[in-house]
């Protein structure tokens, strides 16, 4: 499975969050919304994003599973990669990521409406459980892991985001169904 530097972003609204480590964005597994302050979003802000996940996904990439400590050649790619799309840094463009994320989880998938994150997650849970293909231990880790982020779900977006996040939805969602493939 390929992991998007969107859908990493993505996973952040949906119940993970990010430790910054240096610059550079570890996932770690937390029931708590992320902990960022919501950026007011550009529609540059999110051409540049856009415009450089490949980069920093072919980064991202050659993180190995489970390393601890970035790699300081990898933070300095990050930075670079970042740097060539407009982006003070990698931080920065963390910070565009997490922001988009947070919009990108109150989304409903099927009418690519933002309808707020708690119902977002509430149609996931609908979802899974009406999914008669998953397998019964594994409905009931996701079940437990949707309630869960049922109890504290992200901060409402900031109103001007949700505008620009529509606006690119198309585009914004692409790589995030990319990386769950």
């Amino acid at each position: 499975m390929r992991l998007s530097s969107f859908a990493l972003a993505l996973s952040l609204a949906l119940g993970t969050s990010i430790a910054p480590l240096g610059g550079f964005a570890l996932a770690q597994e937390s029931a708590q919304a992320p902990t960022e302050k919501q950026v007011a979003l550009t529609d540059q802000q999110i051409q540049n994003f856009i415009a450089a996940q490949e980069d920093i996904n072919a980064i991202l990439e050659k993180v190995p599973q489970g390393a601890q400590q970035p790699d300081p050649k990898i933070l300095a790619a990050l930075d670079d990669a970042a740097k060539k799309h407009g982006f003070a840094n990698y931080a920065d463009f963390s910070a565009v990521a997490g922001t988009i994320s947070l919009v990108m989880a109150g989304f409903d998938p099927q009418t690519k409406r933002y309808i707020g994150a708690e119902a977002a997650i509430r149609l996931q849970i609908n979802a899974v459980e009406g999914d008669r293909s998953m397998k019964p231990e594994d409905k009931k880790e996701a079940l437990d892991e949707l309630h869960l982020q049922l109890k504290s779900p992200p901060p409402a977006a900031l109103p001007g985001n949700i505008a620009l996040v529509t606006k690119y939805y198309d585009k914004l969602a692409g790589p995030a169904q990319q990386g769950q493939e």
